[in-house]
């Protein structure tokens, strides 16, 4: 009479049946499956075959060269600040030349040349806008990389001073007065920014990040 196997007589262990797509394999009973743990050392998966541990990420899964931030500077966020705009001021003086081609050529019958003066306003608006938001944003991104490179740190005091600055410059050509003018409506639009981007810590709550 043969002997049977001394693992075979324990409860929980493991039948040699079970045939799969891969041929046979050993199979598990619920109390060996239910024991394996998730985290830590812990023994090889009975689906996988390899350490659960592995399979947690508990650090970023990218690589970051030596000395570089997490987070993207002022000149990496130049670029797509200046396409931004450009690309706003187009679709926005698209949108304006067109209603504007359709109000001064409402007299005129459905034709040609009402088309062509529709889409020359069109053109002309759209280049108008893209080239004075993409000046605007070339210069505040600039006076921004100045300024963070001469302080040497980055917060939202930049943000008021490039925005300041840009104000003052784009409008220097209208004398001192639109200078000034400029000044206060750059000093505005950045200070509201700031205010809005620190909105949550003001009321005592962490910023929520996506």
């Amino acid at each position: 009479m043969d002997k049977e196997p001394s693992g075979s007589s324990s409860t929980g262990s493991r039948s040699p049946g079970g045939f799969g797509l891969f041929g046979s394999g050993p199979q598990y009973s619920k109390t060996e499956l239910s024991g394996v743990p998730l985290t830590g050392m812990s023994p090889l998966s009975p689906y996988l075959n390899v350490d659960p541990k592995y399979l947690l990420q508990d650090t970023d899964e990218f690589i970051l060269p030596t000395g570089a931030n997490k987070t993207r500077g002022r000149f990496e966020l130049a670029f797509f600040t200046i396409g931004g705009c450009c690309i706003t001021g187009a679709v926005f003086g698209a949108v304006n030349g067109l209603r504007m081609g359709l109000s001064e050529t409402r007299n005129m019958a459905w034709s040609k040349p009402r088309n062509v003066q529709i889409l020359n306003m069109v053109t002309r608006q759209g280049a108008t806008w893209a080239n004075t938001l993409g000046s605007v944003a070339l210069l505040y991104s600039v006076f921004g990389v100045i300024v963070e490179k001469a302080r040497g740190a980055e917060d939202d005091l930049n943000t008021i001073v490039a925005g300041t600055m840009t104000g003052v410059l784009y409008k220097s050509p209208g004398g001192l007065r639109g200078a000034a003018r400029g000044g206060l409506v750059g000093l505005t639009l950045s200070g509201l920014y700031a205010l809005y981007n620190n909105w949550d810590h003001l009321k005592g709550s962490s910023p929520t990040r996506y």
